[in-house]
Formats: C-alpha cells, structure tokens, sequence
C-alpha cells in the first residue's frame, strides 16, 4: 500500500482558522463578554455558527429536532426518510471532492473497490436543551484547564465546557463532555467480517454514564472527578460469555479498569486495560482507547487544534440504526454495505494528536474531526511511526429529540494494513437502545461498582 499523509485545510481556509487562533487569548483564558453575548445569537447556544455557509449547502441551524415525533424509538422511526442522495462520491471522482475529505476518507474510496460515500441534504438536527445553553454559558466564563495543559481543572455540568476552543486540548474536552443524557444502557453487538460473508459477533450488555451532563454537578469535586463509567457484560462469543469490564474514566488522571473472569470468580484490577492495548476477542484490531471513538486519558498526546473546515461527515444515520436491519445485509466482506451510511456536509473541528516525546501509543498521530453542533467525534484517521495511514475510524450521529441530543454512538472501524475491519456499538438485532436509563434509575452509580460486576458474573 502506498504511503498516504494526512492532506492539509485548504490554505485559505488555514489561514483564516491560524488568524482567528493568533487573534484569540491563549490557552485557558475565560471568554469575552463579547463572545458569550453572541451564543444563541450569530452562534448556536453550544458556540457552532448559527448561519448558513456561503452557497447555502450547509443551512442555518434552527433548533434542531427537538419535538419528540409520534411512535419515536432509536431504530424505529426516521425523520428524513424521504429525503434523496443530492449525489455519490467514488474512486472516479473522489479527487474533485477532496477538499471536503479526510485522508482517510479518501484512502477507503481508492483502496477498496466499489466503496462510495451518499452525499444527502444537510439536515442540522442536533437540538440544545435549554440547560446546557445556560451552563455552556457558565462554562464560557469558568472552565478551565490545568497547568499540565490536558486536566480539567474547572467546569460545570450540563454544558459545553469550551464554546470558543482555543487549544486542541479543549475541543478533546467538548466531545468528552459533550451532553448527551446522564447515562444509557443497551445490548449492542460488535462485528468482525470475514472475507467469505460470514462474521464473529461479541454481544455485551453495556451500561454508561455521564455524570457531568447533570446541570447540578456545580465542579469536579460533585462527582468524584470521575468523567465516566461503562460496564460491558459480555454474552457472546461462548468462549467468553460471563466476562465483564469496568472502566472508570476522571477528568485528572489515566483510567481505573478491572475485569471479571467467570473461571477464577473473581475482579481483577487491569492497569493495563487502557491506551493501545488490544482488546481480547477482536484478532489486535480494536484498541482500548477506540472504545467511542476515544476514550481515556488525554496525557499521551499534544493536541493542535488546526481549525474549522467543510467535510463530508456520518450524519442522521437513522437507516444504519434501523432495527429492520439484518447484520447478514449490512455486511460485506471488505466493508459496510455502503446503501446504509448516509453522508452530509458539515462544518468540524479538527484536531491533530503527536504522541508526546516522553510518553509510546502505537498511533504516533491521529487527526480528529468533531461536528461543530454536537462535539460528536465523526472520523479519525490513525498514522504508525513511520507517517503512514494505518486506520480509519467513523462515528454515525443520529439526533435523539426525547434526550435532547445528538447521540454518535456506532462506530465502524477500518485497518488498511491488515485489510479487516469492526463494527462496534450497533444495538443487537431487535434491541432498542435505552437512552434515558440513567434519569429514570435502570442504571445508577452503584451498577458501576467491582460488587456488582462479581455479583453479575456468579449470576
């Protein structure tokens, strides 16, 4: 394969982001009055621009879908369904497009044969509950990081931590942190294709939650400092069915993690459950810290934030979620069945990760791309040692009006060396995901415990 860099903002587009960064305060000062008075306003409450763009492609955001539809389910209903692909971005034409593309992006276009990219309309359906724009607010004035560059030292829950990024740091920290609901639970399945059609499913009942998407959480100290929890129960396949995972993550130090092992009965701290180490069941594919896009501690990298630009992104994927679906049809030997993937032009973020001198990670560099109405974390491109492209990872956002958010929760993720690819979190064939487990008690802080993971492994 040949040797693929990541491909530069289009320059006039860089030096408008470079200007506006030189222009802005530096790193961790609170924002302006001026900047604060213009959320809800020339921008959208969580600080994206609230207009259109200049050939109206992108429209205006006008709330979002924030009206709970009649028989609303994840997976059972899609507002945009009538909507038409505008057009297709292939290998034969993918160099027109590809301003508007990762590296990565372009890489799957011209590396495997019949993979295609459906541009729909952009449809900006990310809402804004009301409490999130007025701690995003707060949050404008207050949040700050640590003297290290990458702690969280200062925020408030419910809200957008940083609103004006002025460091790389602080977007990593918006898509963190980004509200989507105190906590969820669904059985979800991840996939690994074989090249003759068939493929190994792990299916785990997994529980999370969130605790700085609660407007009370007045400062870290409310919560522990913990970022976030996950349980992952794991059902199938046989050979590992009865064994569970559980992660701690803090907005100050590397993550906590233990694993039951139902043969020895017993919880088992794993330090090493974190960063680039493989997942077991996944043949070194799947790193740890992949898990949702990323997950972890922020201490591994330096982060550039390289500014704002267009780009085809995963959006309203309401046809990937449909629990109509088959995993059999979604699955091709060398990709996902390109009919369900739905793409739309958007404004994002992007962040360039180096490993730091001091510190090792497999991926010695990673480009992010956040949408800027959400902090949703829609493509990363992975890069070995050497500079050369080695995976591409993608999210799929879909809007979820009875939380208030927009949820990026499926992953697909693709290893241009070993010419493999894994999904993870798609909803188990017939599960509904539930979203508001943790508002209405079916998942609660005690569910997150090295108890209960033993007691759920003996059951």
């Amino acid at each position: 394969m040949r040797k693929t860099t990541t491909k530069s903002l289009r320059p006039g587009l860089l030096c408008t982001a470079l200007a506006a960064l030189l222009a802005s305060p530096p790193a961790g000062a609170a924002a302006t009055e001026a900047e604060i008075a213009g959320l809800g306003k020339t921008l959208t409450p969580i600080g994206a621009e609230a207009g259109k763009n200049a050939d109206g492609s992108i429209p205006a955001w006008s709330g979002g879908l924030n009206q709970v539809p009649a028989g609303w389910k994840p997976g059972r209903l899609d507002p945009y369904k009538d909507d038409k692909p505008l057009f297709a971005i292939d290998a034969g034409n993918a160099d027109k497009y590809a301003d508007k593309l990762s590296a990565g992006q372009l890489a799957l276009l011209k590396t495997y044969k019949g993979y295609r990219m459906d541009v729909y309309p952009t449809r900006r359906s990310c809402p804004v509950p009301d409490f999130v724009a007025a701690q995003t607010k707060k949050n404008a004035a207050a949040a700050k990081l640590g003297a290290d560059g990458w702690q969280l030292e200062a925020v408030v829950g419910g809200g957008t931590p940083f609103p004006f990024p002025k460091s790389g740091a602080e977007a990593m920290w918006n898509y963190k942190l980004r509200y989507t609901g105190l906590g969820r639970r669904a059985q979800i399945s991840a996939l690994m294709p074989d090249k003759d059609g068939s493929y190994v499913e792990n299916k785990q009942w997994a529980y999370e939650l969130y605790p700085f998407n609660d407007p009370k959480v007045a400062g870290p100290a409310d919560v522990g400092g913990v970022e976030s929890k996950l349980l992952f129960d794991v059902l199938s396949p046989a050979s590992r069915a009865g064994e569970g995972y559980l992660i701690h993550a803090f907005i100050d130090k590397p993550q906590d993690a233990w694993i039951y092992f139902p043969g020895q009965r017993r919880v088992r701290r794993s330090p090493t459950f974190a960063y680039d180490n493989p997942i077991a069941g996944f043949d070194n594919l799947y790193f740890v810290d992949q898990i949702n896009m990323f997950t972890g501690a922020l201490d591994r990298y330096d982060y550039k934030l390289a500014g704002k630009k267009e780009m085809f992104v995963p959006y309203n994927s309401y046809r990937l979620i449909d629990k109509n679906n088959k995993f059999k049809d979604m699955l091709g030997p060398d990709y996902v069945n390109r009919d369900y993937l739905r793409y739309e032009l958007h404004r994002v973020w992007v962040v360039e990760a180096t490993v730091k001198g001091d510190k090792r990670h497999s991926f010695a560099k990673r480009v992010f791309h956040f949408d800027e109405d959400s902090w949703a974390l829609l493509q990363v491109d992975m890069y070995d040692a050497k500079g050369n492209l080695w995976r591409v990872q993608e999210g799929s956002l879909w809007a979820a009006p009875d939380v208030g958010a927009c949820m990026a929760y499926e992953t697909q993720m693709y290893d241009l060396v070993a010419r493999r690819y894994v999904t993870d979190n798609w909803t188990a064939e017939g599960e509904v995901i539930d979203l508001t487990a943790a508002k209405e008690g079916r998942v609660t802080a005690a569910t997150f415990s090295q108890d209960e993971m033993r007691r759920r492994g003996e059951r």
